[in-house]
């Protein structure tokens, strides 16, 4: 059984749908043709034995003579017909035929047996390969005190010639048939399975490293069509993973470089001012403090990496946001207010989306927005608070830095400190740009955006931040307008991926590593939004997220009455 599965897995999937059809129709064709035959036969000795029966109910037969000399007179009847007068153990008294013509075999007939018959039966002939059908009856002669029996057969070579001839036809038709029909059916799967072949060939060639093969030309609402629509996307999303794959490891091969660059040098700064330290060649207050100013400086450097990395390691585990209603007017006043807090020299803006943003060129000079004293609180020490937005892991290293330059210089910390800022107005109190967000992460992606824009304009450039709603869409706009060179359109669709940075030199003027812009992207996406980048009319760059907004907010969006 083994051996024949095997087989029969060898065999191609044509051979045996032709073979197994072939086999059917033979199969079902011996049948038609048996019971066909066996039922003619059967209706051809019915006429035989009717036509026995209505010659015993004419038949006129005289017994006369003694059982020594028994003499028999028969009526006239068919030629074909045998008649024959036996004595009661089957010797033939007498017949309508001579001894030399064929006749039916009774030499096992007696009369015993013939009192037990109630049908006519089949009994072979004296001549080599025929047969009789016979009809036996008791008699007695005139006198009645003798017993004989008559028979009556009818020779079946025409009866079962006719069955022979019909049962050759019935073959040759039947195996006509099987040939056409086996030979249709493999026209038919050939034509059938061609597809499927096409299916095989592009399978073989895509699996060789061809991913741009694509299955065409099946009808689409049958099942090739439908196995090739299916395979098609398949194929398409294998592509698109390879593709994947290949950026990904692009992407991985350029934040290695990246990441190491980054690593690498604050690392070599950290251990060189440290070896100097230790040989002893920083001995002047002085340039100790400087160097413990640079082993923090790089110890930043690398706490920001950390921090990044991290937090796209937590974006990518995909745990449920803490959702709530957020209002997006206050966090873009709030981040508006840290951006000038952390950069004076700059102007950030809060403006509403539906009213053109005013003119940068102007921007400084006229407007004149409240100003408002800004005090910034006393620097806690290192052993307080950990410095924001360093992660715990950096937070050690950068605490003991700074209190090695602290000691060095023997300062004290800062005092209290008054800033003067330019405040702006907030916009409309009727605009509802309300989502359901997680707060901490909408601000972050403020900052991540803000700080872009600082990072890549120059000092001085006025900065916009833009909040909105979309009725059409039903989502809220929270842009950050910023006027400096801009980002070439080449480029758009590439500042979200992770690492990418447009300077391949990884040069430390143009800023950060590249996670950034990943960051926000991922957080906009776990939120169901979207995140855009469009040029700012007069130049500079605008980056546009878009979340959608809380039902009673986009209802009140709406609604004509909305202002």
């Amino acid at each position: 059984m083994h051996e024949l599965a095997e087989w029969w897995n060898r065999i191609s999937l044509r051979t045996k749908v032709t073979g197994v059809t072939v086999l059917l129709l033979t199969t079902g064709l011996v049948v038609a043709g048996v019971g066909t035959i066996t039922v003619l036969r059967g209706y051809l000795e019915e006429g035989v034995d009717l036509k026995i029966a209505s010659a015993a109910e004419k038949l006129e037969i005289r017994i006369t003579g003694t059982s020594d000399d028994p003499q028999c007179s028969v009526s006239q009847l068919p030629n074909d017909l045998y008649v024959g007068v036996l004595d009661v153990d089957g010797g033939v008294v007498c017949s309508n035929r001579s001894p030399d013509a064929p006749r039916p075999d009774t030499a096992e007939l007696t009369l015993h047996v013939v009192t037990q018959l109630d049908d006519e039966l089949t009994v072979p002939s004296t001549e080599l390969g025929s047969q009789w059908r016979i009809g036996a009856y008791p008699a007695t002669n005139e006198t009645g005190n003798e017993y004989f029996f008559v028979v009556i057969g009818l020779d079946l070579k025409d009866t079962y010639g006719t069955v022979a001839r019909v049962g050759a036809i019935f073959a040759f038709f039947g195996l006509t048939v099987v040939i056409v029909g086996g030979a249709l059916t493999r026209l038919l799967v050939t034509t059938t399975f061609a597809p499927l072949r096409e299916v095989e060939a592009t399978a073989a060639r895509f699996a060789g490293g061809d991913f741009s093969q694509r299955l065409s030309g099946a009808t689409p609402n049958t099942e090739v069509g439908r196995l090739n629509r299916s395979l098609n996307s398949m194929l398409s999303r294998i592509d698109r993973a390879f593709t994947d794959r290949a950026k990904t490891i692009e992407q991985m091969r350029r934040f290695v470089g990246d990441a190491s660059h980054e690593l690498r040098t604050p690392l070599v700064s950290v251990r060189g001012y440290a070896e100097l330290y230790r040989m002893g060649a920083l001995t002047k207050p002085e340039d100790v403090a400087q160097a413990m100013e640079r082993i923090e400086k790089e110890a930043i450097r690398m706490a920001g990496l950390v921090e990044d990395l991290l937090e796209l390691a937590r974006l990518d585990e995909t745990k449920p946001l803490q959702l709530t209603e957020v209002d997006l007017v206050p966090l873009a006043n709030d981040a508006a207010l840290d951006a000038m807090a952390s950069s004076p020299g700059r102007v950030v803006t809060v403006i509403g989306l539906d009213t053109p943003a005013p003119d940068p060129d102007v921007h400084v000079e006229e407007a004149n927005p409240p100003t408002k004293v800004l005090v910034l609180p006393e620097l806690a020490t290192p052993a307080q608070t950990p410095a924001r937005g360093v992660s715990a892991l950096a937070t050690g290293p950068i605490a003991f830095a700074s209190a090695l330059r602290r000691l060095a210089r023997r300062e004290r910390p800062p005092r209290p400190t008054e800033i003067a800022v330019s405040l702006p107005e907030p916009p409309a109190a009727e605009l509802r740009a309300v989502v359901m967000a997680e707060e901490n992460k909408v601000r972050q992606v403020l900052a991540n955006l803000i700080g872009n824009a600082m990072r890549f304009t120059p000092d001085g450039s006025p900065i916009e931040i833009g909040v909105g709603v979309e009725p059409a869409t039903k989502r809220a706009v929270l842009a950050v307008i910023d006027h400096g060179e801009g980002i070439p359109p080449q480029i758009r669709s590439k500042i979200f991926q992770r690492f990418w940075r447009a300077d391949t030199s990884r040069t430390r003027e143009t800023g950060g590593s590249g996670l950034g812009l990943a960051i926000v992207a991922a957080i906009v996406e776990a939120h169901r939004g979207e995140v855009e980048v469009v040029e700012t009319p007069g130049g500079g760059a605008t980056f546009r997220v878009l979340l959608p907004l809380l039902p009673s907010a986009a209802d009140a969006a709406d609604s004509p009455t909305a202002p």
